[in-house]
């Protein structure tokens, strides 16, 4: 019965992200920063000028979480709220010149982490692992709802 949660897809799809989550959270600590905060760096840096709310809706947490994850690098000089040219409600969040730094740095921790989960996994198998990974969020990104209810009636 142990084998069989060891090798179970699903278990250790949520372990081994778990595992980097806690992992990327140490890494971030060194640098005086959250995982959050990265992931928000991340974001605005692929695509500049999202609002508050697409970040929160990118990062699956509450709008009100990205306003505390914004004033706090918005007091560290890395992140900007610019008003929306169209609606004056809206905060377009921007990079500052000092991101850059930190999103270098950044990146350099995520190819280190990957690195150290890669140890031992050759080329070969770790482009069938992405291949793999990509076509089960591909079939879960196309599912749709009725499906899923149908299965389970």
């Amino acid at each position: 019965m142990s084998q069989e949660f060891d090798r179970d897809l699903f278990l250790l799809l949520h372990d081994v992200a778990r595992l980097i989550r806690v992992e990327a959270d140490k890494r971030a600590r060194v640098m005086g920063m959250t995982r959050a905060q990265w992931g928000l760096l991340l974001r605005l840096a692929r695509n500049p000028g999202l609002s508050q709310k697409e970040v929160a809706d990118l990062l699956e947490v509450e709008p009100i979480s990205v306003a505390r994850l914004v004033d706090r690098l918005e007091a560290a000089g890395l992140v900007e709220r610019r008003a929306d040219d169209q609606d004056r409600r809206i905060w377009r969040l921007h990079l500052l010149p000092r991101a850059t730094a930190k999103l270098e740095e950044i990146s350099r921790q995520r190819e280190c982490l990957a690195e150290f989960i890669a140890d031992g996994i050759t080329d070969s198998t770790r482009e069938t692992m992405i291949d793999g990974l990509q076509r089960m969020k591909t079939n879960l990104l196309q599912a749709a709802p009725a499906t899923i209810l149908k299965e389970t009636a």
